[in-house]
């Protein structure tokens, strides 16, 4: 649906279908941010549990104790071996779900520290560990339940353009502090 929608014109969207499989995103995702060395990647990922669309702030390397599709886990049961317990996005996920409720859309936003430890949370965290925090993640409910895939799309267009947004604006602000 954000496909159809699109983004603003001075955004290239690129949309992939990642698998629930633990070996493909660890081999995927390095090289899909290799590929595009995109300013922000933002995965979405279903969650049966929702039921509002969540913005999730930070991804966790252990706890990986489920089987995917391919009735694999990872022996560590962690995503990096060394790396950090949790990674936040340098994206202000509480700024984003402000502005995109202050929108009146006819959908939900909240904001969650618990990405499941599955694959949203897997793919969220190898994907911050590679970017040094340039992801995203955000939960969706099941189509249907309660939003359709319309609204979906529209939420999750107003979503990244406010991350976008966010970003750029933090960025300015980074410059800015150094030339003084």
């Amino acid at each position: 649906e954000l496909e159809k929608l699109g983004l603003r014109d001075d955004v290239d969207l690129h949309v992939y279908e990642v698998p629930v499989e633990y070996q493909t995103v660890q081999r995927l995702i390095p090289a899909l941010w290799k590929k595009h060395s995109p300013q922000l990647v933002v995965h979405v990922g279903v969650s049966g549990m929702a039921t509002t669309v969540t913005l999730e702030k930070c991804g966790h390397n252990v706890g990986y104790k489920g089987l995917d599709n391919c009735r694999f886990c990872p022996g560590s049961q962690c995503c990096v071996e060394g790396g950090p317990e949790c990674i936040d996005s340098i994206i202000d996920m509480d700024t984003v779900c402000k502005r995109v409720s202050a929108l009146g859309l006819d959908v939900t936003v909240t904001i969650s520290k618990d990405a499941g430890r599955y694959l949203c949370d897997f793919t969220y965290y190898t994907s911050l560990y590679q970017s040094r925090g340039r992801s995203a993640f955000v939960h969706v409910p099941p189509l249907g339940k309660p939003y359709t895939a319309e609204q979906l799309g529209r939420a999750l267009q107003a979503i990244i353009e406010e991350m976008l947004d966010v970003l750029e604006h933090s960025e300015d602000k980074i410059t800015c502090q150094h030339e003084h």
